[in-house]
C-alpha cells in the first residue's frame, strides 16, 4: 500500500505536463522516496571487462535519517539504475539482506524497503548495491551521452564516460538527483588490466595489482560531488604535475594525457594556471583545494568532471579551431579549458536542485569565458566576445525549464544568459562590487544545491537593485525586451514593449542612465536624434521611428 501511494503521488503530479512521461516524473520528482534519507557518502567499486564491454561492481550507499514511528516506519528508497543494467543484490546495514522480490522496480527505478529494525537507531547506514551489464554505449559524447568504449591512436583501449543529463545511473545505482550530493564525498575503486591507468576525480590513493593481470585504482573525493561527475578514465596515460599557488595556498595540478602527447600538453595547457588565476579573482577560491585540479584528455570534447575535467579540444585554442562568438577573440584562449572549468565554480561548487534552473551552471559560465577574456584581455574584447554570442541565441523557448520531469529549458541557458548577466553588469554599473557579488555568491552557496528563487534573491540583494523583472523576462520568457524610441526636435521619446508586466529596466548611453517603463518617457537630446546612442552591452531590441 506504502508503494502504491507512492506511485500515485508521482503519476498525478506528471499529469499536469501532458508531454512527459511517467518515467521523466518519477526521475525528476524529490519526493516521499528520496526526500527522508540524505546521502554522506559513495564507496564505488567497478571493473571493466573490456572484451565483454561490460562492467560489474557494487556501490556502498552510506546515508543518514531521521528514525520516524508508526505507519511510516516502513518506507522505501528510491534508487535509479537504467537498463540494460541490472542489480544482482542488495544489503542493507552489511547483513540484511533484502530480497530482489520484494524491491518494487517500475522502469529504471527500484523502490527498496527499509525498516528501522534493521539498523542502529542515529547512526549512518549502508545500502551495498552489487550490479553487472553493459551500460548504454554513447552515441554523440558529451552530448548524447553514455560509455565509450574507444581505441586511442596507437590502438589501445581509452574508455570513459560522459552522463550529464542522462544521469550517472546509466551505469551505476545511484541517488540520480542533482537535489542530493553525498556530503561527505566519494571513494573509487576501477579495475582494468595493468598495461592501462585509470584516472578519477579527487586524489589517487593507490594501486593494487592482482594476479589475473588486472590493476585497481583508487581515488578519493573529499567534497560534495554530483553523480554525473563520477567519472572514470581509462587508458595509456602519463601523468605531468605542477603547483598553482592560489588564494587558498597550494593547489595540486595534474595533467593525464595520452602516451605522446606530452609535450603538445606541456604548452597548451597553460591556459589552465591562467583560468584558475582569473576565476579566483572574479568567483573567490578554487573551491575543491582538498581534491586538486586535473586536466585529463578524453576521447570526446569535453565535460566539467569535477577535480577532473575532461579535455577533448585538440590542444587547439577556441572551440575545436573555431571561435564562437564570430570575433575572433575566442581564438585567444582554449574554449574547453576556460568553459568546462568555470563550471568548477557554478555547476560543481553551486549546484541547481533540479535540471529544470540548470541555467544557474550553464549562464554563469558561459559567462566566465567573457570574465576570463576581460582578466587577461581588457574590458574592450569582453565586450566585444560577449556581443558576439548573440549570434547563437534562438530564443525559442524559456531558458527555465519545467520542474521535477527531469527536463532542461532552452540551450539559450549558454548564450542569453550569459548576455542577461553582462546586461545586469552594465546597468549596474561598478564592476569592482558585481566582482564583490560573485565571490561572495560562491561563499555564501559554497558546495551547495540552490534554487532560481535563491540566486535571484541573492544578486538582487548584493547589489541593490530589483532584478526579479529582469530574471522574468529573460528567464521565464523567450520575448527578447524591444526598446521602442520616437524622435522629434531635441527630443526623444522611449519605453519598453514585447516585455513582461513591470519591466522596468533602465537604459544606458555614453552620458547617462535612464529610467524605462512600458509608459512613454523623454529625453532631451542636444543636436540630433543620433546623440541617443544606446550601449551595446544591453542585450535589448531598438525599434525606431523616423524623424518627425
Amino acid at each position: 500500500m506504502r508503494y502504491l501511494l507512492i506511485l500515485l503521488l508521482i503519476i498525478s503530479e506528471s499529469w499536469s505536463y501532458g508531454q512527459f512521461s511517467h518515467a521523466d516524473s518519477i526521475r525528476g520528482h524529490y519526493g516521499s522516496s528520496r526526500n527522508w534519507w540524505d546521502l554522506k557518502h559513495y564507496d564505488l567499486s567497478v571493473t571493466f571487462d573490456i572484451d565483454k564491454k561490460e562492467i560489474h561492481g557494487k556501490n556502498v550507499i552510506t546515508f543518514s535519517t531521521e528514525p520516524v514511528s508508526g505507519v511510516y516506519q516502513n518506507r522505501f528508497l528510491q534508487i535509479d539504475l537504467q537498463d540494460p543494467m541490472v542489480i544482482d543484490s542488495v544489503i542493507l546495514s552489511g547483513w540484511f539482506h533484502i530480497s530482489l522480490e520484494d524491491i518494487k522496480q517500475d522502469g529504471n527505478a527500484y523502490f527498496i524497503p527499509y525498516q528501522e529494525a534493521n539498523h542502529k537507531q542515529k547512526e549512518d547506514t549502508e545500502l551495498t548495491i552489487y550490479f553487472h551489464g553493459k551500460p548504454r554505449i554513447a552515441k554523440r559524447a558529451p552530448w548524447d551521452g553514455g560509455i565509450i568504449w574507444s581505441k586511442d591512436p596507437n590502438g589501445k583501449p581509452w574508455i570513459t564516460i560522459a552522463c550529464q543529463g542522462l544521469g550517472a545511473s546509466v551505469w551505476f545505482p545511484c541517488k540520480d538527483s542533482q537535489f542530493d550530493e553525498p556530503d561527505n564525498g566519494v571513494t573509487m575503486h576501477y579495475t582494468c588490466p595493468s598495461y592501462l591507468v585509470c584516472v578519477s576525480n579527487g586524489l589517487f590513493v593507490g594501486k593494487e595489482i592482482n594476479n589475473m593481470g588486472q590493476s585497481t585504482y583508487s581515488w578519493k573525493v573529499s567534497n560534495p560531488i554530483n553523480n554525473y561527475c563520477m567519472i572514470p578514465y581509462v587508458g595509456d596515460y602519463v601523468n605531468m604535475h605542477e603547483h598553482f599557488a592560489g588564494e587558498k595556498g597550494s593547489l595540486e595540478i595534474d595533467y593525464w594525457v595520452l602516451r605522446g602527447n606530452e609535450e603538445k600538453a606541456k604548452k597548451h595547457f597553460q591556459d589552465a594556471p591562467k583560468t584558475l588565476k582569473a576565476f579566483e579573482y572574479w568567483f573567490g577560491p578554487y573551491p575543491f583545494y582538498e581534491d586538486g585540479y586535473k586536466l585529463v584528455e578524453a576521447p570526446h570534447l569535453g565535460m566539467e568532471h569535477q577535480s577532473a575535467v575532461a579535455y577533448g579540444n585538440g590542444f587547439k585554442n577556441g572551440y575545436m579551431g573555431t571561435d564562437l562568438s564570430g570575433t575572433g577573440i575566442g581564438l585567444k584562449w582554449d574554449f574547453i579549458i576556460v568553459h568546462e572549468s568555470g563550471h568548477e565554480w557554478f555547476g560543481n561548487n553551486i549546484t541547481s536542485k533540479d535540471i529544470a534552473d540548470m541555467w544557474i551552471h550553464e549562464a554563469f559560465t558561459c559567462y566566465s569565458e567573457t570574465l576570463f577574456t576581460d582578466y587577461w584581455f581588457g574590458k574592450e574584447d569582453a565586450d566585444t566576445y560577449c556581443q558576439g554570442l548573440r549570434k547563437n541565441i534562438k530564443n525559442d523557448k524559456p531558458i527555465i525549464g519545467p520542474y521535477t520531469v527531469n527536463t532542461e529549458g532552452s540551450g539559450d541557458m549558454y548564450y542569453k544568459g550569459a548576455n542577461m548577466l553582462h546586461t545586469i553588469r552594465t546597468i549596474y554599473g561598478n564592476d569592482s562590487l558585481f566582482r564583490v557579488m560573485l565571490r561572495k555568491m560562491n561563499a555564501t552557496f559554497y558546495h551547495q544545491t540552490v534554487t532560481t528563487q535563491q540566486i535571484e534573491q541573492f544578486m538582487s540583494k548584493e547589489l541593490g537593485m530589483n532584478l526579479t523583472p529582469i530574471f522574468e523576462q529573460y528567464l521565464r520568457t523567450k520575448k527578447l525586451p524591444t526598446l521602442q524610441l520616437k524622435y522629434s526636435k531635441k527630443k526623444v521619446k522611449y519605453r519598453w514593449v514585447n516585455c513582461v508586466a513591470g519591466f522596468n529596466m533602465p537604459i544606458m548611453n555614453e552620458k547617462q542612465k535612464l529610467v524605462c517603463t512600458s509608459k512613454w518617457n523623454s529625453y532631451s537630446i542636444e543636436h540630433d536624434y543620433s546623440s541617443f546612442e544606446l550601449n551595446k552591452n544591453l542585450y535589448v531590441l531598438k525599434k525606431e521611428s523616423k524623424k518627425e
